[in-house]
């Protein structure tokens, strides 16, 4: 089944179960290709947290084409780019070539994804490869302290699993592991692929096939059983660490999911209260106060939940004055809402932002993709455009009550001396 959406948007839905998206950019000489599999953190067992992401490196050892280093020169010898990642719903596959490198990139993830060897000698050298990612997570505190915080208000629900997963994790995971995932998720009913740029659904179609995509054998992929997941509101933890100058903190909770009606009106809020140097936060703590070098606020939607929060870090002498100003802040914010003479600049920014943020085809081939894996509609530039124009103080104050008032949120903080 093949059909165009009004965004310009064309998707097909493979026999073997392969779903295919592109949209066609004139003026690009470049194309965005990608491929998500359906499977990550959230679908992970306790005990084989980090396998997702131990699967995604090894693909990279090498295939029974390719070794290791001509998967990396593949697309880097031809000034094009290829790059993956694990989040907590899905892993992605991605590249970026000129338009006439296009069936290479379509060759290599191909063979990453359906032939790489997995064996057990890669794994021994890998597995100490993400060891030192831990490492160098667990060294760097604007990282850990979101890994902490997430275990703080998620407890044992996958929600607070850590994505790189743990040394005794880690450790514990075997060749059979990742073969067992390969064979249940990496499956064309399991992946969505999509690309942007100077490339047409028939031409994408085309080289998918002829480079075996759609010959890939038709087999049902393990339906997502994800269980429901229950923020805990209003625990503080410390974690205390002497090795660096500064406390590192995020103050947070549950937030909007993927596909909230209310998304843009939340996503305005956000930008207002942290998302740049003119927002609340900025402007109160690092601007008139001078508690701190870098604040903001943050949001990372789901499929069933989303988590967003603020994060801050300061010396330890003053943390707990920038944390005060940002509570203060935040229970103004939810409160009271907004005025509209701000909600008006603020439409004025996320308007901004959300067209920017299509003009790379990476971008657009990012929309395509998340259409499918969320089973949301691909709005035009003109829908979305009018959906932030009707944001309103009676929309930002919904959201803001729900959502922002700081006694509902977890408090983690992470060096040598504890906030309350």
């Amino acid at each position: 089944m093949s059909f165009q959406t009004p965004a310009g948007v064309r998707r097909t839905d493979c026999e073997n179960g392969l779903t295919v998206l592109s949209e066609f950019v004139p003026g690009r000489r470049t194309v965005a290709f990608g491929a998500w599999v359906r499977y990550g953190t959230l679908q992970e067992p306790v005990e084989q947290m980090g396998l997702a992401h131990l699967l995604e490196h090894m693909v990279f050892k090498g295939t029974a084409r390719r070794s290791a280093k001509e998967i990396a020169l593949s697309l880097e010898s031809l000034g094009g780019s290829l790059d993956a990642y694990t989040e907590r719903e899905f892993t992605s596959y991605q590249a970026r070539v000129l338009d006439r490198h296009l069936s290479t990139a379509v060759d290599v993830i191909g063979d990453l994804i359906f032939n790489a060897r997995l064996s057990s000698e890669d794994l021994a050298l890998e597995r100490q490869v993400i060891l030192e990612e831990i490492a160098m997570v667990e060294d760097t505190p604007d990282d850990v302290v979101f890994d902490l915080h997430n275990e703080a208000l998620w407890g044992t629900h996958p929600h607070g699993f850590r994505i790189l997963g743990t040394r005794e994790s880690v450790q514990a995971l075997t060749a059979d592991h990742l073969h067992a995932l390969r064979a249940s998720h990496y499956r064309p009913s399991g992946l969505v692929v999509a690309a942007a740029g100077n490339v047409t659904h028939e031409e994408l179609l085309d080289v998918l096939g002829v480079h075996g995509w759609l010959d890939q054998p038709a087999v049902t992929v393990p339906p997502r059983d994800v269980p429901a997941a229950t923020p805990h509101y209003g625990v503080q933890r410390h974690h205390a660490r002497k090795d660096v100058s500064q406390v590192h903190l995020v103050l947070g909770s549950d937030g909007p999911r993927h596909g909230e009606p209310r998304r843009y009106a939340f996503e305005l809020t956000s930008t207002l209260l942290g998302g740049g140097m003119s927002s609340r936060l900025f402007q109160r703590v690092r601007e008139e106060l001078g508690l701190a070098y870098s604040v903001y606020h943050f949001h990372s939607p789901y499929f069933d939940v989303g988590h967003h929060g603020v994060y801050l870090a300061s010396a330890p002498g003053t943390a707990q004055k920038a944390l005060d100003a940002v509570r203060e802040i935040m229970s103004d914010v939810a409160a009271n809402g907004l005025p509209e003479d701000e909600i008006a600049a603020g439409r004025q920014q996320l308007a901004g932002q959300l067209v920017m943020s299509l003009e790379s085809v990476s971008a657009r081939m990012y929309r395509a993709a998340t259409s499918a894996l969320y089973h949301e509609p691909v709005r035009t530039v003109d829908q979305m455009l009018a959906d932030v124009d009707a944001i309103d103080v009676d929309s930002v104050l919904d959201v803001a009550r729900e959502y922002f008032d700081p006694a509902r949120m977890t408090l983690v903080s992470h060096g040598p001396k504890a906030v309350r």
